[in-house]
């Protein structure tokens, strides 16, 4: 039997049993499908999470109180650590060496900003910050100026507007000179910045900056923890030798005794990728498995329905052994059977796992992607599935007698 005529029976012998030929493909498409998504979803996201993370820099270092990704439940060790305060992030700025740009942020309430008559979405981050803030959190000035080194110092009643409160608040005019009004607070307009975006679906432009010291004095509680402290180094090349002094001073600041840990974290681009990266590998490793389990399960379901064929088609299977068929054809037409099934099945896996995955991706605006590795992978699992599955059926209706095949009932 020729090579190119088992390919056209076996492809007869699927279009013929069409019911039980796309049960069989369901299990196969779950098993692909299940993978593709999970890894297709994690994908999008770790895209997102670097494309959104490159703001920082290679030269931007953060500390805070607490890790900057916490994937666990947080212990005593961490709940019980001290907080941050600004009178500690003075002095650390006083006691550093070499040179770095430190930028306080913490945010002080959420609310509604409101001008004449007209208010925002209950969804203002209402943020203490000081002069170095755009350079070293990634924002541009885009119309007046930013606070400066003397707004902080005198704790000025002024702010610099995030793109969505202008688009709220000053639709038609310029928000330059304006005061509006948080919280019962009043604060004139110095400046706007540029259009940001959002991360993870929280906006980036919901920000109103006001000089750290201000907030601080109207809100009180001045030993409050401070939530980021970004330190921008001059040359990133020194970022390593920093990141030490850094650790060095701030534990001399907060009184950390020798040979106790740091009571504080200190987070780069690097480091928090890498914590990202273990916690969608998990997703990743997660979603392959039981992706595995059903892919074993169509497995046997391909075996079983293959075994099932060859029971009803002895007598076919005898008919051309006895017009010249040899084993290593039956056997070729089988197994032809066997991979078009698995095939199909996984191709259509993989291009629904690629769209329901990149459904993330619309949610959140972010650029599609697609996992070639594991799908070259699942190309190769379904053809292995085909080979271990479909062998046997194949193997058992190859040696089948001719003659006892024909008195088949």
């Amino acid at each position: 039997m020729a090579f190119f005529e088992a390919l056209r029976m076996a492809i007869e012998a699927i279009r013929g049993h069409k019911l039980r030929s796309g049960l069989t493909l369901l299990g196969m498409v779950i098993g692909v499908f299940a993978i593709i998504v999970s890894v297709t979803a994690v994908k999008v996201i770790d895209v997102y999470f670097q494309d959104s993370m490159k703001f920082l820099g290679t030269s931007t270092f953060t500390i805070s109180r607490y890790p900057a990704i916490q994937t666990g439940p947080m212990d005593a060790s961490l709940r019980n650590r001290p907080p941050i305060t600004y009178e500690q992030v003075e002095r650390f700025e006083r006691a550093m060496n070499l040179p770095v740009t430190i930028s306080p942020l913490e945010d002080f309430t959420l609310g509604r900003v409101k001008y004449a008559g007209r208010e925002t979405t209950p969804n203002i981050v209402l943020l203490g910050g000081d002069e170095n803030f755009p350079d070293n959190f990634g924002y541009e000035l885009d119309q007046g100026r930013m606070i400066t080194e003397q707004d902080v110092q005198y704790g000025r009643s002024l702010t610099v507007l995030g793109a969505d409160i202008v688009e709220e608040l000053f639709p038609n005019e310029t928000p330059i000179g304006k005061t509006v009004r948080m919280d019962g607070h009043r604060f004139e307009v110095i400046g706007t910045l540029q259009k940001k975006g959002s991360f993870l679906g929280f906006s980036l432009d919901n920000r109103l900056i006001v000089p750290i010291t201000r907030l601080i004095s109207i809100y009180g509680q001045p030993d409050r923890n401070i939530a980021s402290i970004s330190v921008r180094v001059a040359d990133a090349n020194r970022l390593a030798s920093t990141m030490e002094e850094a650790i060095g001073r701030m534990r001399m600041v907060r009184k950390v005794e020798p040979g106790k840990p740091n009571n504080f974290e200190l987070d780069t681009n690097d480091s928090m990728q890498a914590i990202f990266d273990a916690f969608t590998g998990t997703l990743t490793a997660g979603g392959a498995l039981i992706g595995l389990i059903a892919l074993l399960a169509a497995g046997i379901g391909i075996m079983n329905i293959m075994l099932v064929s060859v029971t009803e088609r002895t007598r076919e299977i005898g008919v051309r052994k006895s017009v010249g068929a040899r084993r290593r054809d039956i056997m070729r037409q089988f197994l032809f059977e066997a991979f078009f099934l698995c095939q199909i099945g996984g191709l259509i896996g993989i291009i629904l796992g690629m769209l329901l995955g990149n459904i993330v991706a619309l949610q959140f605006d972010i650029r599609f992607a697609f996992p070639w590795g594991w799908a070259i992978a699942a190309v190769v699992m379904v053809t292995f599935l085909a080979l271990v599955f479909g062998g046997y059926p194949a193997y058992k209706a190859a040696k089948l007698d001719p003659i006892e095949s024909l008195r088949y009932e």
